[in-house]
């Protein structure tokens, strides 16, 4: 059975915006919120008043600002007044988080797929959130992100990597967990969640790069993620970074995809020392200084220096925010990072705001039920 989800605001208007601020800034002063919205005084108590009285908004601890008079009341959310469950759906298996409001992570767990055929993968993932709903008073809303083209936050378009096509897969999880459910490209939905809650939060514009499997781009402009319908192509995979590289399955000779890639990197490396090399042990070795890998991992990061580079000349982001869980070529391989980044960039630019995340799949996740938090609190299609 479809839950019915009160909307968070009374309206769409001027209210809205005063709850918007105070979730993504709060603790937040009543003279902060009234400067950064443009409000009076007046208008800010007439606003928040029926908020505060029906609990949406709460006064905490006062404090002193450093100004004569009393102390300010500032307003903030209850976090933990709703909960949302996030989920990353991989060729083999679904992990998944139960977030508060703040997309703070309150558990998480994870499940095996033994098929990819899509009805057995929705069985998985409503198991999966039936254990993690349990462990909270309730869910609102239930956000799904996905390697794939994605349609009306409901439809995976397609999803090579489970050999998908038009699956109805919001609908399909709907029916089977009764939670409002809403899809996105995992790219687009981990941007969201830097956005609204990470390192992004507060700038007008900033980039975002993600390496593993892939290699992910997202971009945030005056408040509002780029976005259309070929989000979830990975079309920043096909970028040329090194004209005589290794080629791509789909043909570019030294694109991102076959130079940045987990893959790449294990294939380049497993290659020239004649045996099978994963992820971590190539960067590990290339942290010891064994020659082949520390050749594979500085040509890696020179290409990523390239990237990041064309990246700020085309968008002149505030920051560049890199994760996925192949970041750690980042930290390994960061001088050769800077010099692919000096080669392309002129000389009079200022130095890179580069900000890494941790890499954990936990991140992931927390941007699927960012969508969702969005989707409620925005008072879109769930």
């Amino acid at each position: 059975m479809r839950i019915a989800t009160p909307p968070w605001t009374p309206d769409t208007g001027a209210s809205r915006s005063v709850a918007l601020e105070v979730l993504l800034n709060g603790p937040i002063s009543r003279s902060d919120i009234a400067r950064k919205l443009d409000l009076s005084a007046g208008s800010l108590t007439r606003l928040s008043t029926p908020m505060l009285e029906s609990g949406l908004l709460v006064e905490v601890e006062e404090r002193a600002d450093g100004r004569a008079g009393r102390p300010s009341r500032p307003l903030d959310i209850v976090p933990s007044s709703q909960h949302f469950i996030g989920m990353k759906l991989t060729a083999d298996e679904v992990l998944g988080v139960t977030t508060d409001l703040r997309a703070n992570v309150v558990d998480s767990a994870s499940a095996r797929l033994s098929s990819r055929d899509p009805e057995a993968v929705v069985r998985v993932i409503a198991d999966l959130a039936a254990r993690l709903a349990a462990g909270v008073p309730s869910v609102t809303a239930l956000g799904i992100g996905i390697g794939a083209l994605v349609t009306d936050h409901s439809v995976v378009r397609a999803a090579p990597f489970l050999e998908w096509t038009e699956v109805h897969l919001g609908a399909m999880l709907e029916a089977a967990t009764g939670i409002p459910t809403v899809l996105e490209n995992d790219v687009v939905a981990f941007t969201e969640s830097e956005h609204w809650f990470g390192a992004g939060r507060g700038l007008d514009r900033f980039a975002v790069l993600t390496l593993g499997a892939g290699v992910g781009y997202g971009l945030v402009i005056h408040d509002d993620i780029v976005v259309d319908d070929d989000s979830g192509i990975g079309l920043v995979g096909h970028w040329p970074l090194d004209p005589f590289g290794p080629m791509c399955p789909a043909g570019h000779r030294g694109c991102a995809r076959s130079v940045l890639t987990q893959s790449a990197i294990c294939g380049e490396l497993s290659l020239a020392l004649g045996r099978n090399v994963d992820y971590a042990e190539a960067l590990d070795l290339a942290t010891s200084g064994e020659p082949a890998a520390r050749r594979v991992v500085d040509d890696a990061g020179r290409g990523l220096g390239r990237l990041l580079a064309a990246i700020a000349n085309l968008t002149a982001p505030e920051r560049i925010i890199l994760g996925g869980e192949g970041v750690r070529l980042v930290d390994v391989a960061r001088s050769a990072i800077d010099e692919g980044i000096r080669n392309d960039r002129d000389p009079r630019t200022r130095r890179l705001d580069l900000v890494t995340t941790s890499g954990d799949n936990t991140e992931w996740c927390r941007g699927a039920a960012v969508i969702a938090i969005q989707r409620y609190v925005l008072g879109k299609r769930i």
